[in-house]
């Protein structure tokens, strides 16, 4: 696991199924099948793309995470860059990430975990963006 935690680093195979079957599973649906396991419920996932706006992935306490509309959010990768919101199921949602991760996750490597946040600049739900007062 590195410094900043992604989607498959932290869902991870339940103990009664053979490591390699969860290994193709795409990082993005491991969040959904992982979910269903702890629950014990399944969930119907399509391939409709929520097509209003992206979700802009950010950094909170070393996890990269996404949060949907519905005031859920989940951890996400850089890697799959799309997210099934378990709690609503709206559909995927393109997640946007920086051009290039690393430079991110290495500025915040060296402070404590708590202090690992980052926002997108372009990410209009940052609580410091400015906003415009009319």
């Amino acid at each position: 696991m590195g410094v900043i935690t992604r989607a498959e680093d932290f869902y991870l195979s339940p103990p009664h199924l053979p490591a390699d079957r969860w290994a193709t599973t795409p990082p993005a649906l491991r969040v959904v099948r992982w979910w269903e396991e702890k629950h014990q419920r399944r969930i119907t996932v399509g391939d409709a793309f929520v097509l209003d706006h992206p979700l802009y992935a950010r950094i909170n306490h070393g996890r990269w995470v996404a949060d949907c509309d519905c005031m859920s959010a989940q951890i996400v990768t850089p890697a799959d860059p799309r997210m099934w919101c378990v709690e609503c199921g709206t559909g995927w949602w393109q997640v946007v990430f920086p051009a290039d991760v690393a430079p991110v996750e290495q500025q915040l490597a060296a402070l404590p975990l708590a202090d690992r946040n980052w926002w997108a600049t372009e990410d209009p739900t940052d609580p410091a963006r400015p906003t415009l007062e009319v």
